[in-house]
């Protein structure tokens, strides 16, 4: 007849339990950026990485005393494709002006909220860019 053996099957559960958590563990959060703040990068882009998990972009930013190299992380292809973007969106010497939530530590990397092209359109992280604050002369006009 058919034996059960307990300790087959409680390695079985593990097994099954482990393959099913472990993509879970591998992703990070996005505690590392100051959400709470954001700043505004103009600049020429030296790399698009088109990859997942993460798509990047590559900036160079004049900062007064030269060019200040800069990360940003944006979602995944297939995310940002629903909002507009394609592998070839960006390529080495696009200027650009980017919003982004800062590195915590002061890096120079960030979060994209949005960017502006070199054709003029922006585009978010994935859904439609968030807009932008309003000016103080347009929040003080009277509708």
């Amino acid at each position: 007849m058919f034996r059960t053996d307990a300790p087959i099957w409680r390695s079985i559960a593990v097994i099954a339990i482990i393959c099913v958590a472990r993509p879970a563990l591998g992703h990070h959060s996005f505690a590392m950026f100051d959400t709470g703040t954001q700043v505004t990068l103009t600049g020429v882009v030296t790399a698009f990485e088109w990859t997942n998990p993460h798509v990047y972009i590559e900036l160079d930013v004049p900062d007064g005393r030269g060019v200040k190299h800069w990360t940003i992380e944006l979602g995944s292809t297939s995310i940002l494709m629903r909002g507009g973007w394609k592998f070839n969106t960006l390529k080495g010497g696009d200027q650009v002006s980017a919003v982004v939530n800062p590195l915590r530590n002061g890096e120079p990397g960030s979060l994209l909220s949005r960017i502006t092209l070199p054709d003029g359109r922006v585009l978010g992280n994935g859904g439609p860019p968030p807009a932008a604050a309003p000016s103080p002369a347009d929040a003080n006009r009277k509708p």
